[in-house]
Parts: structure tokens; sequence; C-alpha cells
């Protein structure tokens, strides 16, 4: 059961409805916001005056066109792909392209909703954005999926720039993806900006530590969190849901804080590792074979594959979701709870349900939403669009410390936010809070656009 949303939200949140018909996950994203910011209207009743809330909650622009394609045996395929450029009132359209058959307009939405208030929380900028298609790229070919990357580009590159907006990779598009795409953008225009897309290879322009900065910057929180309760990751239990790029890095760092990783997941099932996962064997499978998760067992005999197994029934410290939205629900934060879990941090967006959520908070487990905690990829890509726009070089050392420098800010905005505003240690309410008075002070001043 969600919370009541406050009288004046509340016809906002329908008439939302109203207009946005099938999209749940949207919805869902929205509602979660307005449950929180009730006291922000207290305090700042102009915002409902100026219909801020109403102005932030409709995207500024929703681009929606084909994607025609040729596979390996000449047979044409045609695809759906979106751009959703949410809110420009911090900066650029900011945020990734996901690949994936699920994607459909409200998974967009939902997405580059989340991304308004997350680049905010950044203090870098940068506005919000997202995109994607329904384009699924296993089992493809190389060929196959630079073509339809080329198909997707000849559409798409007269909707972004670097001050115009900048994607950059999200689930099924990392640096192939973004290299095929950057490379018909570049055929096109005739112009070299590396700068209209983020995540490309380091050879040409990318971020040393982009790759990492997802997965790092949700463990970096997750130690700000456990600082707050006189705690840390040393001799910490996690399990992490996933075991793509965030997964993968937020395992790296964790352990390198002194944390044992006992499980990880696919979507076909989960590794069990007692003695602690091998990140090395499941790097190897994931980023060079691009094998299943099953594979591990063939080179750790001690190691268990459940199939179809629920990651969250099995007992950890923490828990950081880092595959999907709504993957842990409550009955999911009912077993973490009742095994002794300490905190959930999420890597994903959105990865927890509202049922979910409540269960964590009711029971006093920590917990790091998204927006906040996943805030390190968009943040090192913007630090990209740093190196590009001056011409100049980082190193892996430097990037990492303005990482690790953004998400200790993150946590002290959200943690002193939700103080201020009556509801300490819910980062759920201090980052919506945060990453809304940030949006709508900036919209305030630049009038009625």
């Amino acid at each position: 059961m969600s919370a009541k949303l406050d009288e004046k939200l509340e016809p906002i949140y329908q008439e939302l409805l109203h207009r946005n018909p099938g999209e749940s996950e949207f919805h869902q994203a929205v509602r979660e916001v307005l449950e929180t910011i009730g006291p922000v209207l207290c305090k700042h009743p102009e915002f409902a005056d100026r219909k801020i809330i109403q102005r932030i909650c409709e995207p500024e622009r929703q681009i929606i066109f084909r994607v025609p394609w040729q596979d390996d045996s000449g047979e044409i395929h045609i695809n759906r792909a979106f751009r959703v450029e949410f809110n420009s009132a911090l900066g650029p359209y900011k945020g990734g392209m996901r690949f994936h058959p699920s994607v459909y307009l409200g998974i967009i939405k939902f997405l580059g909703f989340e991304q308004i208030f997350k680049n905010a929380l950044t203090g870098l900028p940068i506005g919000g954005g997202k995109g994607g298609s329904d384009f699924n790229p296993k089992g493809k070919s190389d060929n196959e999926i630079m073509r339809f990357c080329q198909s997707l580009m000849t559409e798409l590159y007269r909707h972004i720039g670097v001050y115009t907006d900048v994607p950059a990779g999200d689930i099924g598009v990392g640096g192939r993806e973004i290299g095929y795409l950057f490379g018909q953008y570049k055929r096109i225009t005739n112009r070299y900006e590396s700068g209209v897309i983020t995540g490309k290879g380091t050879d040409w322009g990318g971020s040393l530590a982009r790759k990492e900065a997802t997965g790092y910057g949700a463990v970096y929180f997750t130690q700000e969190m456990l600082k707050v309760r006189n705690d840390s990751l040393d001799g910490k239990k996690l399990i992490v849901s996933g075991s793509g790029n965030v997964a993968i890095y937020a395992m790296e760092k964790a352990q390198s804080q002194g944390a044992k990783i006992v499980a990880c997941s696919d979507s076909s099932g989960v590794i069990y590792h007692k003695e602690g996962i091998d990140l090395d064997t499941v790097k190897r499978i994931k980023e060079v074979e691009r094998g299943r998760i099953s594979d591990y067992i063939e080179s750790h005999k001690k190691a268990k594959y459940l199939k179809d197994a629920c990651i969250w029934d099995i007992p950890c410290d923490i828990a950081l979701p880092c595959a999907t939205q709504n993957e842990l629900n409550a009955k999911d934060a009912k077993k973490l709870v009742e095994n002794g879990c300490i905190a959930v941090v999420e890597g994903a967006n959105m990865p927890t349900t509202p049922e979910g959520i409540k269960v964590l908070q009711e029971s006093k487990v920590a917990f790091g939403p998204s927006k906040a905690a996943n805030a390190g990829g968009v943040a090192t890509s913007a630090l990209e669009m740093q190196q590009n726009a001056s011409r100049a070089s980082w190193s892996f050392e430097h990037t990492e410390n303005c990482l690790a420098e953004i998400m200790i800010g993150i946590h002290r905005r959200c943690y002193e936010t939700a103080e201020e505003y009556g509801a300490t240690g819910d980062y759920v309410s201090g980052a919506n809070i945060e990453g809304f008075l940030r949006v709508a002070r900036a919209m305030d001043a630049m009038g009625v656009i």
C-alpha cells in the first residue's frame, strides 16, 4: 500500500495517470517522488502556484522513431526507438540508451524522470533524459549490432549535441555499441564532437574509471551510510544481484574494502560461493566470453549454481540490487530482514518495489535509493564531458578521486536534507527533496518555459 499523497499533490498525480495510461513504471517513479515532497510545498508554496511539479512531470520532448536494419542473412527487421528529453533546467539532457526487448515509452519515461533528480544530486550542470530501443543485442553478431546502431543514429543525430542532449550507455549498450553510435554520428555530421556521447573508449575520448563508476559509486555511498552508523564494510557479507557492469565493479570495490561477496546472479540463476565470489572468473565469463553465470561452477567446484533461485533468500549483511527495476519486492525484503541484513543499496534503477522499501524502512534497514546511490555513473559521464571540452586526459586516480568526492557530497546532502525536513535517516526523502529543490529553483528562475 502506497503512502497517502498530500492533498495538493493527489490531483496532480491523478491527472498524470489520465494523461499517461499504461505506463506503470513511470507512474511508480513519479508517485515515489510526490510522496516525499509535501513538506517542500509548505515551505515553498510558490512552487505549487507556478505549477513546477506539473511541468517537471511532463517531458520537454518525446521522440519516437523506427529503426530498420538488415541481419547477416539479409532479412529486414524494424525496431522502435525512443529518446525522452525530460528536463534541461540544469543543463543539457543527460542519460543513457537502453537496448532490451522490454523497452517501451513508459520504461524510458521512468528512467528519464529518475535521471532528472539523480543528475541534480551530483551538483553538476546536467539535465535529465533517457533513450533506448526494444532491440535485443543478445545473440546478434557484431556486424548486426553495428548496422542497427548506424540505423538508429541516422535519426537520432539530429536531436543530440554537446549543448543539447548527451546520450551514454545503459543495459545492452556498452563500449562496442557506443563506438558504433559515435562513428555514425561523426560520419553524418563530419564533426568530431567527443562530448556528444559518453562511455567512449579510452583511446578516443573516453574517461578512465567510467566503466567502474556506477558500481564504485554505489559502494562509496554504502560506506558513507555505514559511517553514520559507526560501522564499515570490513568483514561484511554481501550479495549482489546481476553480473553486468554495475554488479561487477560494485563487487570489486566492496572486496577492496574488506567485504566478502557470497552471491551474484544473471537472468537465469544465482551463483552462491560461501568462500567468496572469484571476481576474475566473473569478469572472464561476462566481459570476455559474454557467457552465462552458470559457467562459474566449471572453475569453482565448491560454488553452487541455483537455477531460477531468488538471490534475496541468501543470508547477508548487505544487499546490492544491481540488475533491473522492481527485482526486490516486499517478500524479498522481509527475507532479508529475517536474515539480519543491515543495509540495502540500489545499484540498478528503481530495483526495489514501494512495498519492499516500506518493509526495509520500517525494519530500520539503511536504504540507499538509486537516484542517489547509483549516480556515480552519470557523474563520471559528466566528468568525461569536462575532459572532452578541455581536450584533457585525466588519470584513473584523479577521476576516481573526483567520483568519491561527488558520492560523499551526494550522501551528505541527502542526509542533511532529510534531517532538515524531519525525516532523519530517510535517504529516499532526502534524495527526492534535495533533487527536486535544485531543479525547481532553476525552473522558477527561468520563468514559464
